[in-house]
């Protein structure tokens, strides 16, 4: 079947989606029989009349899909029996790239659905499956928190279990560490630009946020100390390592003179250390330097899947663990026994290891497509993050940047929804949203132009 051309011309989506659809058709009614091998892509590209790349968008879709298999040196075949055109994972229709949701990419070398499906079922053929099914306690399964223990032990130290929890996500965490530490009314001292998820959680809690000045490298140690002694602050919140949005992370230097500044002032540090593991060479957690005033949380949605649902907290001590507990009771009750049990046998197992090696590894690659698709912007980023902070050149302004990235298809966080103050014109790009590297490509190739012209000019381009 290496003569195989689809008909495309009537289908209104984008091309590299009909061929995909035409392709699934054709398995289903046996035009394309089980292991019929496909035109290499640079005939089926000219005897469509449409470029190359968008012929390896559609194969690599097919491929994703388990429509065919492809073989460097040997062509591209079809897979086995034919599926319907609904069951090809389709990105959406319009051709809009999410480039705003901050979340891991899912590579196929880390098997996540492999391993959820063999590890649920090996968990369900264990004894006591079904205490599983029953409420836990809010703090979390005795072994759950010991294999979290164990997890975070190697970057903090020897952990006593009692002094780990399992929450339901980083969010419920947050929430369950202010309601703790902070009365309404106090002051939180949180970085220029923060997380969205702390600003809300402070907000409900009725905290006062006090803005404290970054730079390149983080937050400015001076800086803290300035607030400490004008608006003295209950507790300080910081994501030290892969900084969301700024992608900063501090030099050990700084957390230590933070961790000192903290101490001294008899404040509480919550160290959101979402993206820790995924940065091999960043210093050691502030909670490692100073675990009696360090609440550490350190989630699995950005470095697995948010769909699991599990954060670990390690606190300074048991009495911090009981106050804790009794807030995660009344936010969650608790973390969901059967994603905390799978995670725990992860952790053991070193399976939680090799899917967070792959996830690492695709961010990279993701990187370089980033770095070569906006060549000669202000890109800050780390190499082995899923997101990058963009200062928008001049004469862009934010709001105008939005307006018309929405109008391409283009989704991104504009720095407001950080902005503890004045916000920087500047936008959060995330890189893991997008179902592939073709599809980001496209969608940073978008940002790319759409900021290599004046915004007055942009009508002559679209």
């Amino acid at each position: 079947m290496e003569s195989w051309t689809p008909t495309i011309a009537d289908d209104p989506g984008p091309k590299y989606l009909a061929i995909v659809k035409a392709l699934a058709e054709d398995i289903r009614t046996g035009r394309l029989p089980p292991g019929a091998r496909l035109p290499p892509q640079r005939t089926l590209a000219k005897h469509l009349k449409v470029d190359l790349t968008t012929v390896t968008r559609a194969f690599n879709e097919a491929r994703r899909s388990g429509l065919i298999d492809a073989t460097t040196g040997r062509g591209s075949f079809v897979r086995g029996p034919a599926r319907p055109p609904v069951a090809a994972r389709v990105p959406d229709p319009s051709g809009s790239v999410d480039l705003s949701m901050n979340m891991p990419p899912r590579p196929a070398a880390a098997r996540l659905a492999e391993r959820v499906e063999a590890g649920l079922s090996a968990l369900a053929g264990t004894a006591g499956f079904l205490d599983r099914m029953q409420y836990q306690d809010s703090a979390g399964n005795l072994a759950d928190r010991a294999a979290a223990a164990q997890w975070l032990g190697r970057r903090l130290g020897l952990l006593p279990v009692q002094r780990v929890l399992v929450a339901a996500g980083a969010q419920a965490a947050l929430a369950g560490a202010l309601a703790a530490l902070l009365k309404p009314g106090d002051a939180l001292c949180v970085p220029a630009l923060t997380y969205p998820g702390l600003r809300m959680a402070a907000e409900r809690r009725g905290a006062r946020l006090v803005s404290v000045a970054c730079d390149e490298e983080g937050l400015i140690p001076e800086a803290f100390l300035a607030c400490c002694r004008t608006e003295p602050p209950r507790v300080l919140y910081l994501v030290p390592t892969l900084d969301n949005p700024t992608t900063a992370t501090l030099p050990m230097a700084r957390r230590g003179r933070i961790a000192e500044i903290a101490r001294t002032h008899g404040v509480t540090i919550i160290e959101d250390d979402a993206y820790g593991v995924l940065a091999p060479d960043a210093p050691a957690p502030i909670a490692a330097l100073a675990p009696d005033v360090t609440w550490h949380i350190a989630t699995l949605s950005k470095c697995v899947s948010p769909g699991l649902r599990i954060a670990y907290v390690a606190v300074p001590g048991t009495n911090e663990a009981v106050r804790l507990a009794a807030e995660l009771r009344a936010i969650s009750m608790m973390a969901s026994p059967l994603t905390a049990a799978l995670a725990a046998r992860w952790i053991v197992g070193g399976e939680l290891d090799a899917i967070i090696a792959a996830i690492r590894q695709e961010n990279g690659l993701r990187q370089a497509v980033a770095r070569d698709s906006l060549r000669g912007l202000d890109v800050r980023a780390h190499p082995c993050g899923h997101h990058l902070w963009l200062p928008l050149p001049e004469p862009w302004r934010r709001g105008e940047f939005g307006a018309h990235a929405r109008q391409l298809g283009l989704s991104t966080v504009l720095s407001d929804a950080f902005a503890v103050g004045p916000a920087p014109e500047a936008i959060r790009v995330s890189l893991g949203a997008a179902p592939d590297r073709e599809t980001l490509r496209y969608g940073l190739s978008l940002l790319s132009t759409l900021l290599a012209h004046p915004p007055g000019a942009i009508s002559t381009i679209v």
